[in-house]
């Protein structure tokens, strides 16, 4: 297990992060925030995945008077994401929101910014403050890494110390660029200088494809590092994917459990049988199935051949090895029978379903 860095605790609508507090997954929802029986459709869906906090944009004020219709339909917290305008920020607090998300690059005057966070101190909302570089006009004169890494920080520091002068300390903090490096930098940079939260995201990381990629290697490097009490993975894809890959990368470390690791092998030319098309087939079949969280999780091992196969589907809670056009199904080491490929899918599902720790 990772050393943690010691961070402040701050209670976002009932979910805790910071000093220890398991690593919250959080995403965005997509949709116009304006049409909020979409808005909560698509929050649901991340329900339904593990999201345990979501983030609405809030461009205008008819997006921020929806926020209260949006809550009495959600469990999760919310928080509005607010850009250039205050006011927006102020009418998201008066309805009820969870948390409040600016930017020092585009929110305005240190006012203004005084306003919303004597509104929010009243209200016992924490914010967060996004540093993004791609709203920091200065950033991109940098020509190292390092250099980048100071000025996001910088930013975020000037904006902090607004927040501290008006005595409010309940503060997140996030420092993102596209790049993994000067993402990382800006980070351990910044754990030297504060200990408030710290929400990890690579922004615009991409594609499922690549942002995943780029996700998982900076994210991992900072996770790894003992940074981060929040993660969001950004991806230019439907929100529910965000939240899938998250969880997997926490639990590549340990950090977070799904109750589920599925091992499969990447095939050759000894395999019989569709295993690419069985594992797909599988991955959405039981993700549709949300078992009672625990501390331990179900192994299952889907093996293309008899070389590898049978050891790893031994070892598993249960798996099968296969062969030619069926395979060997295990339980906890023994084999209790074969099992055509076309079956395959189902009898895992089956199996998944009653299974018992």
């Amino acid at each position: 297990m990772f050393t943690r860095k010691d961070t402040k605790v701050i209670n976002i609508g009932g979910v805790k992060i910071g000093g220890g507090n398991p690593i919250a997954v959080q995403s965005m929802t997509n949709t116009n925030t304006k049409d909020w029986k979409a808005t909560v459709k698509q929050i649901k869906q991340l329900e339904e995945v593990g999201c345990e906090i979501v983030r609405i944009s809030v461009p205008d004020i008819e997006s921020a008077k929806n926020i209260k219709n949006i809550k009495k339909h959600i469990k999760i917290p919310l928080v509005a994401d607010i850009h250039f305008d205050h006011r927006l920020a102020l009418e998201s607090i008066k309805q009820g929101i969870d948390k409040l998300r600016i930017n020092p690059g585009n929110i305005g005057s240190k006012a203004k910014v005084m306003e919303l966070v004597k509104e929010a101190k009243s209200a016992h909302i924490p914010i967060r403050i996004g540093v993004n570089a791609g709203s920091l006009k200065d950033v991109h004169n940098f020509s190292t890494v390092k250099d980048k890494a100071k000025a996001l920080v910088k930013a975020a520091i000037e904006h902090v110390k607004i927040l501290e002068n008006c005595n409010f300390d309940d503060i997140a903090v996030s420092l993102k660029a596209s790049d993994a490096e000067t993402t990382i930098e800006a980070y351990k940079l910044f754990a030297t200088k504060r200990k408030y939260p710290t929400h990890l995201g690579i922004t615009e990381a991409g594609s499922v494809f690549r942002g995943t990629i780029k996700s998982s290697v900076g994210l991992g490097i900072m996770l790894a590092q003992g940074l981060g009490d929040t993660i969001r993975v950004s991806l230019t894809a439907n929100p529910v994917e965000e939240v899938r890959v998250a969880y997997q990368i926490l639990q590549s470390l340990n950090l977070r459990n799904t109750g589920l690791e599925l091992i499969s092998c990447p095939t050759c030319s000894r395999t019989k049988i569709n295993l690419i098309k069985i594992v797909n087939e599988l991955e959405i079949e039981l993700a549709k199935i949300h078992k009672k969280s625990s501390d331990k999780k179900i192994k299952i091992a889907v093996m293309g051949c008899v070389v590898n196969g049978p050891g790893e589907a031994k070892e598993a809670d249960f798996g099968i090895a296969g062969g030619n056009g069926e395979g060997v199904l295990f339980q906890k080491g023994k084999i209790i029978g074969k099992i055509p490929e076309d079956k395959w899918v189902q009898k895992i599902v089956s199996m998944y379903k009653k299974f018992k720790y």
